[in-house]
């Protein structure tokens, strides 16, 4: 497996699960992930939230972890990365407002390259007019916005070409499958090493 270097786009009150987890498990089989933020630099955190599903017509949001950024946002330069990771939660809502977080987006779908977003992650490619023509899913209250946008709505994790999405959190299993697919990472020839 060739590690690849990922951009994951973050901030204030990102999904807890939609960034640690992704951000954890891609570094884990061996991948360069580098989370930034707009006006903030490495070092830096930003306040997380945990969206669970408690049987009320929407999630609910409770305080979660401090993510700390590992990269500096001004120093991103897109064209250094091989993927992009867009988690969901109160981050994207204001996002697609920073003009260099859609031109980032539109670069690695203008290159190809793999992307994946989960959640409410959906807002900022529907922002940086990306998804047009596009099978994709989100979270389920975002079906407007998606077909708004030109995408094509999928109820489940989703694959078109080198665009992965999920719903939430709960997909983490297929979604990042599904991303480790596009990226090449073939886990099963990373047979374990026994114990003496």
């Amino acid at each position: 497996m060739t590690a690849k270097r990922i951009l994951l786009l973050a901030g204030d009150f990102v999904e807890d699960y939609e960034i640690m987890v992704p951000f954890q498990a891609l570094q884990m089989v061996g991948h360069e992930v580098h989370a930034v933020c707009p006006e903030k630099a490495a070092g830096d955190v930003c306040p997380t939230a945990i969206h669970d599903f408690e049987g009320d017509q929407t999630y609910t949001e409770k305080p979660g972890h401090d993510f700390e950024l590992n990269h500096d946002f001004e120093a991103v330069d897109p064209a250094d990365y091989d993927a992009l990771v867009v988690p969901g939660g109160r981050a994207p809502e204001y996002l697609r407002t920073y003009d260099e977080v859609l031109e980032i987006v539109r670069h690695f779908f203008e290159a190809d390259k793999p992307v994946a977003a989960l959640c409410h992650g959906a807002q900022i490619l529907a922002a940086a007019d990306v998804i047009d023509g596009r099978a994709c899913t989100a979270y389920p209250a975002l079906e407007a916005d998606v077909v708004g946008a030109g995408g094509e709505w999928r109820d489940e994790v989703t694959r078109d070409g080198n665009l992965v999405t999920g719903q939430a959190w709960p997909d983490h299993p297929a979604w990042l499958a599904s991303f480790l697919e596009v990226l090449g990472t073939d886990l099963e020839s990373e047979a374990p090493v026994a114990a003496d």
